[in-house]
C-alpha cells in the first residue's frame, strides 16, 4: 500500500521538522557539517538509515561542508509519511554529528517560456537540454538542473520577455528575499499572487518570480 500523503500545510504544523522546508513538492534540508570529512560521513550515516528504511534521498555534498538532502517518495511524486518519517531520522543524525541546520536556505529553480504553442517547441527544448517530458513540463533525468515549464499565452507576447525564473523558497524566507531584490535594484511587477508567488524585474525588465507553496495549491 502507498504511504499516506503528507501535504505543505501539515508539514509546516508537524513537530520534529524545524530543519525542513516544503519546496516545490519536497521536503529539504540544508546542513552545515563544519569540515568536508564530516559532511561526508554525515551523507554515510544519512545513507545508511535510508537503507534501513528502503527510502532513499538525493543527497548532495558541497565543500567545505555542506549537505543538501531532498526528499519525495519516488513512487507517488509527492511527500508522503516515508518522507517524514525519514527526515525526522536524518535530523537526529545531523543533531549527533554535531552539523547545523540551514532551513534558510532552501530552494529549487525552474524555467518558464511564454509559448502560443507548447507542443511545438517542448521537443526542441529536450533535446537542446537533454531532459525528458514530465507532466507537460522538462525535467532532468539526473534531477541535477532546473525544470522547464511552459506557460500558455493566449496572444503573443511582445511588451516583455518570453522567459522568466521561478524560484522557489522556503514560506518563511519568500518577503525577505523579495525585499532583499528590491533593495539590489530591482522592482516589484505585482504582487496580486502573493503569497503563491511575487514578480519582480531587473533593471532592464527582465523577470523573476519568487514563489512559495502557500496560497498556491501545492500541497
Amino acid at each position: 500500500m502507498d504511504a499516506p500523503q503528507v501535504t505543505a500545510e501539515q508539514i509546516a504544523a508537524l513537530p520534529g521538522l524545524d530543519d525542513w522546508r516544503f519546496v516545490l513538492g519536497t521536503l529539504r534540508a540544508d546542513f552545515q557539517a563544519g569540515s568536508y570529512p564530516a559532511a561526508a560521513a554525515l551523507v554515510v550515516a544519512i545513507t545508511e538509515a535510508a537503507e534501513a528504511a528502503d527510502h532513499h534521498p538525493d543527497i548532495d555534498i558541497r565543500y567545505p561542508g555542506r549537505v543538501r538532502v531532498v526528499l519525495t517518495t519516488h513512487a507517488t511524486g509527492c511527500v508522503t509519511e516515508l518522507d517524514v518519517a525519514l527526515a525526522r531520522d536524518i535530523s537526529a543524525l545531523a543533531a549527533s554529528s554535531g552539523a547545523a541546520a540551514e532551513p534558510e536556505r532552501g530552494q529549487a529553480l525552474e524555467v518558464a517560456i511564454d509559448t502560443m504553442d507548447a507542443d511545438r517547441i517542448r521537443p526542441f527544448w529536450a533535446a537542446v537540454l537533454g531532459y525528458r517530458e514530465a507532466g507537460g513540463a522538462l525535467v532532468d533525468p539526473l534531477r541535477a538542473g532546473p525544470a522547464f515549464w511552459f506557460q500558455q499565452m493566449d496572444t503573443p507576447r511582445t511588451d516583455r520577455d518570453r522567459f522568466h525564473i521561478d524560484v522557489s523558497v522556503p514560506h518563511d524566507q519568500a518577503e525577505a528575499r523579495v525585499a532583499a531584490a528590491i533593495a539590489a535594484g530591482g522592482r516589484l511587477v505585482t504582487d496580486a499572487f502573493a503569497r503563491s508567488w511575487w514578480v519582480l524585474a531587473d533593471a532592464d525588465g527582465n523577470e523573476a518570480c519568487v514563489c512559495t507553496w502557500q496560497d498556491s495549491g501545492d500541497d
